[in-house]
């Protein structure tokens, strides 16, 4: 994956300095960055490490003196993470599949495979799944019957599928990740305790014998286009309706989808967080991670809630959350302040208490 500073630098629509000719054959950080590095520098805080590393070329921040930094070329970023996007994207080689059919996957006989596909060992492909031109599918994937999955996916490891899942174009799915399983949706022949604690909000008449009854999952999963799923997430699909996932939505690993949610166009859930059946989440919303979002409730759009925020009742567009249960973040910053001052007003109250009874 080697490339000339001067085509880096087109590719990325970015300034250059010095000779342009030089090869880079990979990104390192400035300290540890040989001479086929391209060393990313992109704020002056980390220019130190140049000098420790071998580095002859580096992406720095704009107006950087690249020669006195000991260089021979430079790439200019104004704005740096952007820039380590397009990067990262012209060295990344991506998994290693093999174009074709690995003789060692089932593929039903109805299956259709787009041209260009590349299907590793161990795959299972089931009746009626339609699969987009230019797929990759590494190893151990497994995709139920009547699934749908658009041009130029990219299914890693171990990924489960599940039956009548539709999904859209430039599709990424991380080792394991599990799209389509059952909702976790039971029922009691009685009213349960769990109803009876909604409606009464911790009263209870009566605790009696109960068991559970299955709801089964008629609906499936929609998924829009350019998504990425990350490791051990779970969508589960929808009890009539379908589960619905946003184009340009990006979920991290080990995020849960309740049966029925929809989660609205580019939306960012970072790792752990969890959103209960049947709520719908706006466009453009940002969960940090381990952030809980309660079933039936609506977060707006816009909206974003910082980490392990949990999301009780319907949220308005643009709020930002912080806290158990979420309140704005200055709320939650408020209460932080206070809580940190309660050891020393109740030391307060205590001296205080002593006064008055000696009174």
């Amino acid at each position: 994956m080697a490339h000339t500073i001067r085509d880096i630098a087109t590719a990325l629509g970015a300034e250059a300095a010095g000779n342009l000719d030089l090869i880079v054959s990979c990104a390192a950080e400035p300290h540890s960055a040989g001479p086929e590095a391209l060393a990313l520098a992109l704020d002056p805080k980390y220019a130190g490490g140049l000098a420790k590393g071998q580095a002859r070329a580096a992406m720095l921040w704009p107006g950087a003196d690249w020669q006195e930094l000991g260089l021979e070329a430079a790439i200019f970023a104004p704005r740096g993470r952007l820039a380590m996007a397009g990067l990262s994207r012209m060295l990344d080689a991506g998994p290693a599949i093999t174009p074709g059919v690995h003789a060692m996957s089932v593929i039903d006989p109805t299956a259709e495979i787009g041209a260009g596909a590349a299907i590793g060992p161990f795959v299972t492909i089931g009746a009626g799944v339609r699969i987009g031109p230019n797929a990759r599918i590494a190893g151990h994937v497994s995709i139920a019957e009547g699934a749908t999955i658009g041009a130029e996916a990219l299914i890693l490891q171990g990924a489960r599928i599940g039956a009548r899942v539709t999904i859209g174009d430039r599709f990424i799915c991380q080792p394991g990740a599990v799209i389509g399983a059952d909702g976790f949706s039971f029922v009691t022949p009685e009213r349960s305790g769990v109803e009876e604690i909604r409606s009464t909000l911790g009263q209870r008449d009566e605790i009696r014998e109960q068991s559970w009854t299955r709801i089964h999952s008629l609906g499936a999963v929609t998924i829009g286009d350019d998504v990425e799923i990350g490791a051990n997430a779970c969508i589960d699909r929808g009890t009539i309706r379908d589960t619905a996932i946003g184009s340009g939505t990006k979920l991290d690993n080990l995020v849960h989808i309740g049966h029925n949610v929809q989660v609205g166009r580019d939306c960012l859930l970072c790792g752990q967080v969890g959103i209960a059946g049947s709520s719908r989440i706006g466009d453009r919303v940002v969960l940090a991670g381990q952030c809980g979002v309660n079933d039936n409730i609506f977060v707006g759009d816009d909206v974003i809630a910082g980490g392990a925020t949990k999301i009780f009742t319907n949220a308005p567009a643009g709020r930002v959350l912080l806290g158990y249960p979420a309140v704005k973040m200055e709320t939650q910053i408020e209460i932080n302040k206070a809580l940190r001052r309660l050891p020393r007003l109740a030391a307060a109250v205590a001296e205080l208490q002593k006064v008055v009874a000696k009174s």
